[in-house]
């Protein structure tokens, strides 16, 4: 990736990670939990949600995660539904950026002539803001704890299944990790081979409602 593409991923990463995070504490809110707030997380100042490990994935891979908002469920109208109303508020967020980055690409593509030589970088920035929107609300679909899939998927399980399947989970965070070490690595693709067959009929139906089966 060269200095320009990279200048322009990472304005685009900060405002999908900051905005993913943001709908967490808000939604959070809203139920009755005001945690987020009362730590300075529910902001859309980007440096109060970024992890390090994740954003590094996210400047040179499809996928990353931000800093968790915290969650005091003791404050929740409802536990257990609310918990999948919080957790789906990120993906469905990157979901709805992308979504509007579409569009507004859209509307470029038919006024592009304005812009003149800057129209290339508008043109890549919309199209990196799509793709990495998609990237994390796929990402962080997977039932992998501690991704808002897993907390969405739990929600959705009867209580007498949640402890089952928070045994059968104890350690896929780890083996999940060391695949994504190995493949950075030694450059074997190891979780590509397991997530791209997923993760491509996933961006293929979202860029045919965004851009009514046009290629991207």
């Amino acid at each position: 990736m060269n200095t320009e593409m990279l200048l322009l991923r990472i304005p685009a990463i900060l405002l999908a990670l900051t905005f993913h995070e943001y709908c967490h504490g808000w939604v959070a809110s809203l139920r009755g939990d005001s945690t987020a707030r009362d730590l300075g997380r529910l902001t859309f100042n980007p440096f109060a949600h970024l992890d390090i490990f994740g954003t590094l994935m996210l400047l040179f891979g499809p996928f990353g995660w931000a800093k968790p908002v915290p969650v005091n469920f003791s404050n929740l109208k409802d536990p257990k539904k609310d918990s999948i109303y919080i957790s789906a508020a990120g993906p469905v967020s990157n979901i709805l950026l992308a979504c509007i980055a579409g569009y507004a690409y859209r509307l470029f593509l038919m006024n592009n002539t304005f812009l003149g030589s800057r129209a290339g970088y508008v043109d890549q920035f919309f199209i990196m803001l799509i793709q990495i929107n998609l990237g994390i609300s796929f990402f962080n679909l997977l039932p992998v704890p501690p991704l808002d899939g897993s907390k969405i998927l739990m929600g959705l399980l009867p209580s007498s299944k949640v402890p089952s399947y928070i045994r059968y989970m104890e350690k896929a965070p780890l083996i999940f990790l060391i695949l994504i070490v190995v493949e950075w690595s030694f450059n074997i693709p190891t979780i590509s081979l397991i997530l791209y067959p997923l993760y491509m009929p996933y961006r293929s139906f979202w860029l045919f409602i965004i851009f009514g089966g046009k290629a991207l």
